[in-house]
Order: C-alpha cells, then structure tokens, then sequence
C-alpha cells in the first residue's frame, strides 16, 4: 500500500495493483460514494489523520476487550450494554492503543451502524464493506493478511440496527481469519444473533460506571475492581466475601466518598464527567438520550414493521422506576397503566412491553429461582439499570448515602429497595452469575438475590437499614441455608454500613457499598 499525492485538497488512499484481479476478477465492490465518504470519516488513521478527541479516563471496559482478544477465546466479542455508557468510547480508546503501538492502520477497520443512512439498499452490508475493505484499504484478503502475521481487526458499532447481522457475520468468520469487536445496546437483537453465532462468540456485559471508575472521573485514589476477570469460582468460597467485606473497611474513605457521588448522582458516565452540571441539566440528558431515545428509535418498531405504543412503554417504564427492587404482579402493572392512560391495557401486553424495556436494558428482569421441578413462575423483580434513570424519569432524588438518607428518615423504605435495584444492576452485569430472587412460597420466607454457580447457591439479602436485628433481618438467608436441596452453604447479607451485628458464622455482612467494589 502506498499514500498517494494529495488531491482536491484531500489524502487518497491508492492500492497497489499486483494481483488485485485475483480479489475481484468481476471488479471492484461497488458501494456508494456517500458510504465510503462514510466509512472514511469513521476511519481517520487509513489516512494519516487525526481522529475524535477522547477523554483521557477510561472505563474497564477498555482492558476487558484486549483481554478477550488476546485470550482468542472465540472470533467475535460482543460488549452489550444500555446506552450511553462508553461503549464507542472504549473501542476508540482501544483502537488508538493499537496505532500507538505501532499497528498498521490499514489493519483496522471501524463502522458504526446507528442509523448510516448510506446503508440503505447495501445487500448484506457488512461482507460488502470488508470487500471493499480488503481490496481498497488492506490491499489483500483477510486470510491473506492473516497468514503475513498481519491480522485485521474489525469494529463494528451498535449492529443491532443492521437486519441479518448474524448470518453476515457466520459467514465472515468461518470463511476468514479476522477478530471483531461488536457492540450493541438491545439485548434482544443481540440474543437473537446468538444461536447462529454459537461458539463465534464471547460476551461482556457493560454496565454503568463502577465505584472505581466513578473514584477515577473525580480523581479519588481507589483500588482496583475486588472481582477482576478471574472468573466465578473465588465467589463460592465464604472467605472471598469475609475478604471484600474487609477490603471495604480497608478503603472506607475512598469508598465512602466515592459512594456519596453515586448516590447523588447515579452512574452514568455524563452525571461525572461533567461533574459542572447541575443535576437537572444531567437529567434532562440522560431522559433525553437513553430514555426515550429507547423507546422512540429502539423500540418503536415491533414485528413486521408494527408500531408500538409509544405513551405505554413510558408509562410501563414509569411504573417500574416506582417499583424498583421490587416484584410486582403484572395485574398491578397493568391496572396502574390502564388507570393513567385511560386505556384498556391488559396484563399479556403489559408483560411484553415491560420485556421489550428490560431487552433494551433500560431494566434488569430478575426471574424466581426454579427448582426440584417447581414450575410455578412468580413475576420478576424489577431492577433499574441505574438508580439515576429513576431520579432523572420521576424527577426524585432518594439518597442512598448512610449520612443524606440519615437527613431524610421518611425516604428509609424507599432508599432501601432502590438499594435492592443497585445490587441487582450490579449483579446482572458480572458475567456467566446466574441470578434470580426467591419469593415467598410454600411457607418458606423470601430472598432478595440467588446466586447461582454451577450447582452451588449463594443467597443474598439487602437490609438497608441503620440498625440491624441479628435474628429478624436474617430468617429468609438461615431458612434457604438449612435446606440441604438448595446446597447453600454460607449467605451474605447487604447492609447499609458497616455492622458486626449479625454473629452467625454461616453469615457475612458488608455494606452495599462495599459490594459494590466487586466490579
């Protein structure tokens, strides 16, 4: 490959011709002129060109996505998550540690399919464009380069949006040796491209901000992520969690601090970034942004090109934020709405659109556990994405901050099951955890969270109070314990701050926040 001279005052991109004939012999891929102009802008560095100005804190996610392209553990990752929590961000980051260590740029590719209009009437756009791609910009084929010892990477942004996404990409990887990086912010288009994928695939779950990364956007000193990438087995050992509880006491400062930012405002990457903004400016953005632009854009078609309805998927999402961590019946749900739309809503469609909510991961839908054969399905629990969603829709702060939540004792019940939703956030996004919640049944007590890994159960309790009773605030944990059937051998109970109230040794108690610095 070679820069060629510049013309009509811009840098074109020239390929050698040795063998170009072989790539093409019908000719060249034809995309249109406003897609390369496209694909061009999107990618800077094929012509010596500056790209995006990037915020100089990262998010996890950046290490995370190199980890699993070294690791090679499948051709394609996939990061999923809401939107407006870095996604974009972390694979341009990512990108430019490639250049600055000295990848070729012709190696990378990027496209970001949010609505590129240029797209339109491109039959199977994404093996079109790595056409183009390898005999325009790579100036060989992928195998090609690959068996050079010079591998492309591919970065292809929100492809939920694209049609046949997944049958593309089958195709592109078993036919090529390429690694690609997609995104995406639906996890039901996601899901649906799983099937074909199988074994092309490995995902990470991207969350909101953590509290280390939170620390780093406000130059708190914080330790590092307790979990890691280590995988899921150091969380069966009771000693894990006598850790973390520890680890907590150990950084109270930096966790506290951090902690009361979360609290007020949320986790969303802007809410700290832009930590000169007052709350209302942030709220106004993040209803704006991720609300309903899910529910007007992601959401707005179903199948066969129906039309939802609009004012019920706020409503169901306004009924949610008010039920957050908890698990009300889809009768409730439905009279509420039918009530404040004056509208005959039943509860079959209540549910789908509370699905299609928690697809778009504006909502976590935690199930109830099932076991030894009980089929019986309760209605899941209800956990917000990010606390400052809810803040931001039903224009009300509740503090979670032990000292601001002191400040408004008459906001104790409700801070605690917006708890409940933070905890059930936050464990949704470890990936390979399988969580569900217990209800009360067949005269045993609930339990807030199950974890369950491999065939082990951790049960997990939030008591967001001030004090704890040792024996009250525990019979929903000792009950699942002494059940042989659930194979539950200790239980962990989430607290408010820090307590050595509870002595059962079977029984671990930390504070929210310290569970928080699992991720």
């Amino acid at each position: 490959m070679r820069i060629g001279a510049e013309s009509r005052g811009r840098l074109q991109l020239d390929v050698m011709p040795v063998g170009a004939d072989l790539f093409f012999p019908f000719g060249e891929p034809d995309l249109p002129d406003a897609l390369v102009a496209d694909l061009r802008r999107a990618n800077p560095w094929w012509e010596g060109r500056a790209g995006v100005t990037l915020p100089r804190t990262r998010r996890h996610l950046v290490g995370q996505i190199r980890r699993r392209l070294e690791q090679r553990i499948a051709p394609i990752v996939v990061v999923r998550g809401p939107r407006q929590i870095g996604k974009t961000i972390a694979q341009q980051q990512y990108i430019s540690d490639l250049l600055a260590a000295g990848c070729s740029p012709t190696r990378i590719l990027r496209v970001q399919f949010d609505e590129l209009p240029s797209l339109r009437g491109v039959q199977e756009p994404i093996l079109r464009i790595v056409d183009w791609f390898e005999r325009t910009i790579l100036g060989r084929t992928l195998n090609e380069a690959a068996h050079a010892g010079a591998p492309a990477q591919l970065f292809l942004d929100e492809i939920q949006n694209l049609p046949d996404w997944a049958p593309q990409l089958k195709s592109l990887v078993d036919s090529t040796t390429v690694q690609v990086v997609v995104t995406g912010s639906s996890a039901l288009r996601i899901e649906a491209g799983r099937d074909s994928l199988a074994g092309r695939i490995t995902t990470i779950e991207a969350g909101t901000l953590s509290l280390s990364e939170i620390a780093g956007f406000r130059g708190i000193e914080f330790p590092a992520p307790f979990l890691g990438d280590n995988g899921l087995d150091r969380m069966l050992e009771q000693s894990f969690w006598t850790d973390l509880r520890d680890h907590g006491r150990r950084h109270a400062a930096a966790r506290d601090e951090t902690f009361r930012a979360f609290s007020d405002r949320g986790s969303y990457p802007i809410a700290h970034e832009r930590q000169d903004l007052p709350w209302q400016v942030v709220a106004d953005h993040l209803n704006e942004t991720v609300v309903r632009r899910v529910i007007r854009h992601d959401l707005r078609m179903g199948e066969r090109g129906r039309k939802r309805d609009e004012a019920l998927l706020e409503e169901v999402f306004r009924i949610a934020c008010r039920y957050a961590g908890q698990s009300p019946a889809l009768a409730l749900i439905a009279d509420e709405a039918r009530r404040a739309l004056q509208a005959n809503v039943g509860g079959q469609r209540t549910n789908q659109y509370l699905r299609f909510l928690g697809g778009s991961l504006l909502l976590r839908l935690i199930e109830p556990l099932e076991i030894r054969l009980k089929r019986k399905r309760g209605a899941p629990k209800l956990c917000l994405t990010d606390h400052g969603l809810r803040a931001a829709w039903l224009q009300e702060l509740v503090p979670l901050a032990p000292d601001a939540l002191a400040r408004e004792p008459s906001l104790s019940d409700l801070a605690g099951h917006v708890a409940e939703s933070v905890v059930g956030a936050t464990l949704c996004t470890i990936g390979g955890l399988d969580v569900a919640h217990f209800p009360e049944r067949g005269g045993e007590p609930e339990v807030d969270f199950v974890l369950t890994i491999g065939t082990r159960r951790i049960p997990l309790e939030v008591k967001y109070q001030r004090r704890i009773d040792p024996l009250r605030h525990t019979v929903g944990l000792r009950s699942f314990m002494e059940k042989a059937v659930y194979n539950a051998p200790f239980g962990i109970l989430a607290t408010q701050a820090d307590t050595d109230a509870v002595t059962d040794p079977r029984i671990v108690t930390l504070p929210v926040s310290s569970l928080l610095m699992l991720r």
